[in-house]
Parts: C-alpha cells; structure tokens; sequence
C-alpha cells in the first residue's frame, strides 16, 4: 500500500473508531489544561487525573496558585513524580501569566513555550485543545505508530511532527493527534503488542517491523 493510499485509511479508520473522541486530560479552562498537561510528563493521565483535583481545590487559577509556595504545590503533585520541576514551572507560569497576560493564557505558541517547563509538544496540545488552533502534538505512542505504519522514518519526534502535518489535512490534526493516542494505547501499545488486534498496523506497516513482530512471536514460543 503506498502513503497516499494508507493516509485515508488511518483516517476512516480511526473515524470509525472514535468518532466521538475523548479528552485524556480532565480541565475546565486554558490554565487546568496548561497545568494539568505540564503535569502529565513522564507519568499516565489516570495519574495525574488523580492529582490535580486536589491542586485546583486550592488553586484553579493563577492568582490563587501564586498564593502557594512552591513547596506547597510540590507535596501536592508529588505522586505525579519530576515534582520539584513541575512545581518551579507551575509557580512560575503562573507568576508570569498574572505579571505579563492579566491572568490568561496566551493563545501563541511562541509566547507559551517561553514559560517555564512549557516545550513544544504542551504548546501544542493548550493550543488545539484549548483553543482549536490546528496543532499536531507528538508523543510516543504517535511517534510509535507513525514509524509502524511507514509514515516517518522514525528518527525523533521532530520530523514525525513534520511528516504528520504534510500528510494529514490541517483540518484533522486535532482529531488525528488524539484518536491516534488513543488506538496507540488501545491496540498498538509499545509492551503487549498483538497484532491480530492491531488492524491498522496488520494492514498497512512497515514489512520491518511486521517481520520483527513475528520473530519476537515466534522467540517466545
């Protein structure tokens, strides 16, 4: 199958699949979200689902988050693990959005990823899930499958955004970075891979990591 014949595929797949799609990250507004996806590196949405309530019964927004110490916001995040960085970014993004943007988070990607412990990849997700700028947030189960279904090469996360956004129409990104995240953790997780439950990647992978699969499959018989 070649790209342009997987590319409409993945998306009437993934349509049938979710065709309503949930929001991993529970918020209310811009901020929760910000906070809330800063939170989520390197630990699991049900995690940080769990946490954050008990932040945001002290402070949902900035003015009151600022109130806090740092320390204070640290003991809270702790089980969501980086905390004394998470903590230090929080404070501080909501220092610099009561000082510079009167409370409110900036729809820019430049201007967010000038935050503290803001990258690329959370500006990108506040953006098209906060405000529905077109964005195509990658992480690694999207990193994952776009190398298993041939659409990357694979190399970092940088050029799988690149390719991502030349293949799909901008119009989709939002849904396709989701429902992708979704089928990544669904059927073509990185631990427990079956194939046979995985149709996108049985229909349309690469011959290489089809062939590694049935080495592996083969090796723990």
């Amino acid at each position: 199958m070649t790209i342009k014949e997987k590319v409409p595929f993945v998306i009437n797949t993934l349509k049938e699949l979710y065709p309503t799609i949930p929001i991993p990250l529970d918020h209310k507004d811009p901020y929760t979200l910000l906070i809330a996806v800063l939170m989520s590196a390197q630990s699991t949405d049900v995690r940080v689902n769990q946490i954050t309530p008990l932040l945001f019964k002290r402070a949902d927004n900035p003015y009151d988050m600022i109130k806090l110490s740092i320390e204070e916001i640290r003991e809270i995040i702790k089980p969501v693990g980086l905390s004394p960085m998470k903590a230090k970014g929080i404070f501080g993004l909501s220092k610099m959005l009561v000082e510079n943007h009167n409370g409110i988070v900036p729809q820019e990607m430049v201007v967010l990823e000038t935050f503290p412990a803001v990258g690329h990849k959370t500006a990108s997700v506040v953006v098209s899930q906060a405000f529905g700028i077109p964005a195509f947030p990658v992480d690694t189960h999207i990193h994952r499958l776009m190398y298993r279904w041939g659409l990357t090469n694979g190399k970092n996360v940088v050029q799988t955004e690149k390719d991502a956004k030349r293949l799909f129409p901008k119009e989709l990104w939002n849904d396709l970075h989701l429902q992708i995240i979704w089928y990544g953790r669904e059927y073509s997780p990185a631990r427990g891979w079956n194939l046979e439950k995985d149709i996108i990647t049985k229909t349309i992978g690469r011959k290489t990591v089809l062939n590694e699969y049935s080495k592996t499959k083969k090796a723990r018989k």
